[in-house]
């Protein structure tokens, strides 16, 4: 018996075709704005020197966290110096911030808004379920179309990717906040904005912090993925090398992947404390 298949896919197809017909202008727009900003960040990294923006990071791990880290991240910068790789560890990083910025300027307003309504909590909580259970290769589908191929559908794929954790962490660090808190604030006579930016938001800053920095490490892994659409970068390195099955220059761009990730996680959890 023949079951009568649902052309879901179909769907996918035809609404992802109207939205890229309809709305090119908009997207050639935001790609060229898009664009613009990841040139404009990767020209002023790249012209400084690697010696000076090597002792700018170091000196802010060092009063960000210890001279351990400080340490460890020279020790890592250096060797990615030394293998070659600092101009695609810069476009990597630079992807990786703006990206960041993106998700956490569009995720912030959202989880406040479902730590507030109880309506919208229930709404978008199955949402995120479906984002962050979705595999990484699939966010790279519908950035094609919208952006073409390059950095700027990387960037794309990478917001719509890391973006789930910050909305979770925020939303959660609100509801964390104490009642008898709350409690005394409405007792003082506070808004319901004094209530937000003067009570709940500093109180759920290390929370708020925790999402930021699983954002930042969603966003480097799918940097390093979105080489498969012609984003730039260690990720590049690393499908470079499976194309020319050249594993020694696979690992070493790997290397400085991890490099990356430690020194941006040490980061992030040091500011959160």
């Amino acid at each position: 018996m023949d079951i009568v298949r649902i052309p879901l896919g179909g769907w996918i197809e035809g609404g992802l075709n109207w939205l890229t017909s309809e709305y090119s202008v908009v997207t050639r727009g935001i790609s060229g704005i898009t664009q613009t900003g990841i040139d404009g960040l990767n020209d002023a990294l790249m012209w400084l020197p690697e010696w000076a923006l090597m002792a700018i990071i170091v000196a802010l791990c060092w009063r960000a966290s210890s001279v351990r880290l400080a340490i460890g991240a020279a020790a890592g910068l250096a060797l990615i110096w030394n293998m070659g790789l600092w101009d695609p560890m810069i476009e990597t990083l630079t992807l990786v911030v703006i990206a960041t910025l993106v998700a956490v300027v569009i995720a912030l307003p959202v989880g406040i808004a479902a730590a507030l309504s109880e309506r919208l909590y229930r709404t978008i909580m199955p949402l995120l379920d479906f984002m962050q259970t979705m595999p990484a290769f699939v966010y790279l589908i519908p950035a094609i179309p919208f952006f073409g191929i390059g950095s700027v559908s990387a960037i794309f794929a990478t917001v719509i990717f890391s973006m789930p954790p910050a909305i979770r962490f925020t939303t959660l660090g609100i509801r964390q906040v104490p009642v008898d808190l709350i409690e005394a604030a409405d007792a003082y006579g506070a808004t319901r904005g004094q209530k937000l930016f003067k009570v709940q938001l500093p109180l759920s800053l290390p929370t708020l912090m925790a999402g930021i920095n699983q954002t930042i490490m969603l966003a480097l892994s799918m940097v390093v993925i979105a080489a498969m659409i012609g984003a730039d970068g260690l990720g590049s390195e690393v499908w470079r090398a499976i194309q020319r099955l050249r594993p020694g220059d696979g690992f070493e761009a790997g290397i400085a992947v991890v490099i990356l990730a430690m020194l941006l996680d040490r980061l992030t959890q040091s500011l959160r404390k």
